[in-house]
């Protein structure tokens, strides 16, 4: 046989060989295991519902137009952070909130970042006087949320404030 034909005879078999002539291996993804996996946490705002006042914390108020703490607010901030390190299982919400005065066109944008200045001018306070930051949520309301509604200064007054609520861990 010459050496042309033994090729073609050699190719034949190995053609015709089961290792071969078997369909080609597959390789598929197991389906995921079973196991429920956790929902990740949400990020954003705070569920404020879950958040209570409590009578051991007060509210404090602001000069209009102003983030500065009044001098007889301190001591109401001083109590505040007494109670709150007292009470380490209790996360805290602060909500700056402002009156519906206001003279620009933007009156609303201003007054969300003036009640934010306000929750984080009470939350400065409390974190120097030992309060751990990371039991702080702070949440602007601008003046989406009034307390009073009168047309008053005295119930303007009322709704320049950073309200404080809490709930457990």
């Amino acid at each position: 046989m010459n050496s042309f034909a033994l090729r073609v005879v050699a190719i034949a078999a190995l053609v015709s060989s089961p290792i071969l002539a078997t369909p080609p291996l597959v390789l598929a993804q197991a389906p995921p295991p079973a196991v429920p996996i956790a929902p990740e946490p949400p990020v954003g705002l705070p569920r404020v519902r879950d958040y209570e006042p409590i009578p051991e914390l007060q509210d404090i108020y602001f000069d209009f137009g102003k983030t500065t703490i009044r001098p007889g607010d301190v001591k109401i901030l001083d109590a505040n952070a007494a109670w709150l390190r007292v009470n380490p299982g209790q996360l805290l919400l602060i909500e700056g909130h402002c009156d519906n005065q206001g003279v620009t066109n933007k009156k609303n944008e201003f007054n969300m970042d003036l009640g934010e200045q306000r929750a984080q001018a009470a939350m400065n306070h409390l974190v120097a006087r030992g309060v751990d930051p990371s039991r702080i949520t702070i949440l602007s309301y601008g003046e989406e949320r009034p307390q009073c509604a009168e047309d008053s200064e005295r119930c303007r007054g009322q709704n320049r404030r950073s309200r404080f609520l809490v709930k457990p861990r």
